[in-house]
């Protein structure tokens, strides 16, 4: 389930090359020979499909440039790394007027080609979760940035995107960690209320002694404490959208005051001589039953009545397990982004093991698993035993992939050699005729620890080809390789300037 990349090239050798050191990194390939060929994949595919477009410029043909301009307006948001045999400044400046993220001019090294990748991905992904972030607290998030594969939830913004076209009261039913409030804020900004106030309030962490004095203000000197005028939440969201979540935790006589504001479009200040008018759109939500409630005296029935006009259900992740790949693929992409981690993507294995796994807790435990993964990950591809906790819970035995992964990095033990009696030892051997002794690793590497004469090298040069080893290992990304050798960053560095290296950090 790794993210996608379009390799887009007229030359099939050059194809091959890339698509090679494309999935050596740990991505999906995706091919394309002419400009109508990679538009129409772009264009043709489902929403995401294409992580990131490998363009060549000079095509026969439609050129780079022209796919550029036209693919850029439709998907602003999709990472173009452009290649070409020339490499001029007029044709950088060119490509990346057009929305080029980076220009690599053939033949361009392995190493060049994934630090592109990565760096590219990660901009995008870091980008998109700040333009998220702006837009949650701004209230402007739309049904378009949310993550809907599953029929219940396409259901979902189709009912909201219906309620947004009018003021009726909306009850959002849901398990906790669903994402009510995100579906709440997308009706705010799908609505004529779109840039105006967004307040959310959780009826269920105000104390009780505060609820009428935050819901619906207080004059200065109204009770002891009340040193000055607070505007409550009522008037904070006057002429935009006000978000009650966990009604069902409000108490029953603030229910009260709650049904006559709704009523009458106003609000009773504490310590105020007259009400105060306020102009909400008002959207209630509830991981409650409020029926049964309702039924058993807890709730108020005319109450219940006034706020559940348009209710919409949100289904838990459990029954969306269409959401979930996306959902992974989104966190992966954020956190590997933000923990400077090269993390791309999800095993089938493990991902056949997220999609089975109840998610009692729902996106927010989803998002949280998937943090903790990235952060403990050794490879570009989350395995089942980065997710020790979900397979324990399962009964997924991952002893067997934990002793793998951890035999590809540590060392064995060294080989025991009998000493050969003195009487029956061979003649010996002239200079460079000896076998030199090895420590052979799992992964194929060796580390030679005599030199030809037979005798013990030098530990610094040992040291000097284990540097080289867990660079190559670890594909440049000098943190892992401090951290793996268990050395700080500046002794790494200075070892490699000893040793007469260039290396640039990999992403």
């Amino acid at each position: 389930m790794a993210q996608t990349i379009l390799v887009v090239d007229d030359d099939p050798v050059q194809r091959r090359l890339i698509q090679s050191v494309v999935e050596r990194a740990g991505y999906g390939v995706a091919l394309a020979s002419s400009a109508a060929e990679a538009v129409s994949k772009i264009e043709g595919g489902e929403p995401g499909a294409i992580a990131l477009v490998m363009l060549d410029l000079v095509m026969p043909g439609e050129d780079g440039l022209s796919v550029l301009k036209r693919i850029r307006p439709e998907r602003p948001d999709l990472p173009v790394i452009v290649l070409t045999a020339q490499g001029g400044i007029d044709t950088v400046v060119t490509a990346m007027r057009a929305g080029a993220d980076d220009f690599l001019v053939k033949p361009a090294s392995p190493e060049r080609i994934q630090v592109s990748i990565r760096n590219a991905l990660k901009l995008r992904a870091l980008s998109g979760e700040v333009a998220r972030l702006k837009k949650r607290p701004a209230g402007s998030l739309m049904f378009r940035d949310l993550i809907a594969r599953s029929a219940a939830m396409r259901q979902v913004i189709r009912l909201g995107e219906r309620a947004a076209q009018s003021t009726i009261p909306i009850l959002i039913e849901g398990e906790s960690g669903v994402g009510k409030e995100v579906i709440a804020r997308a009706i705010q900004q799908a609505s004529d209320r779109a840039g105006k106030p967004f307040v959310a309030v959780n009826c269920g962490a105000i104390p009780e002694n505060l609820v009428e004095s935050i819901l619906f203000g207080h004059e200065k000197g109204a009770f002891t404490g009340a040193t000055d005028k607070h505007v409550g939440k009522f008037q904070e969201a006057n002429g935009g959208t006000l978000f009650l979540d966990e009604i069902g935790e409000l108490r029953l006589d603030m229910q009260v005051k709650l049904l006559r504001a709704i009523q009458e479009g106003e609000v009773d200040p504490v310590g105020a001589k007259r009400p105060v008018k306020v102009d909400i759109r008002l959207i209630s939500a509830t991981n409650r039953n409020l029926t049964k409630l309702a039924q058993e005296g807890l709730f108020r029935e005319d109450l219940y009545y006034r706020l559940n006009v348009f209710p919409i259900h949100v289904a838990p992740l459990r029954e969306r397990g269409d959401d979930i790949p996306e959902l992974v693929a989104h966190f992966i992409a954020r956190f590997a982004a933000e923990e400077h981690k090269s993390v791309v993507g999800v095993t089938d294995a493990a991902m056949e093991m997220l999609k089975s796994f109840p998610w009692p807790g729902n996106v927010r435990q989803l998002e949280n698993t998937v943090f903790r993964a990235v952060v403990l990950a050794d490879g570009a591809q989350l395995t089942q035993s980065d997710f020790p906790q979900i397979a324990h819970q399962l009964g997924v035995d991952i002893s067997a992939e934990i002793a793998r992964r951890d035999a590809e990095v540590e060392l064995p033990p060294p080989v025991q050699h009998s000493p050969m009696p003195r009487a029956e030892a061979p003649a010996e051997k002239a200079e460079g005729e000896s076998e030199p002794e090895t420590y052979r690793l799992t992964n194929g590497y060796e580390i030679r620890c005599t030199n030809e004469t037979g005798h013990l090298r030098r530990m610094e040069e040992i040291e000097n080809d284990l540097i080289r080893m867990a660079i190559e290992r670890y594909d440049g990304h000098m943190s892992e390789v401090a951290r793996r050798l268990g050395i700080g960053r500046s002794t790494l560095y200075r070892k490699v300037r000893e040793m007469g290296l260039q290396v640039r950090e990999s992403a």
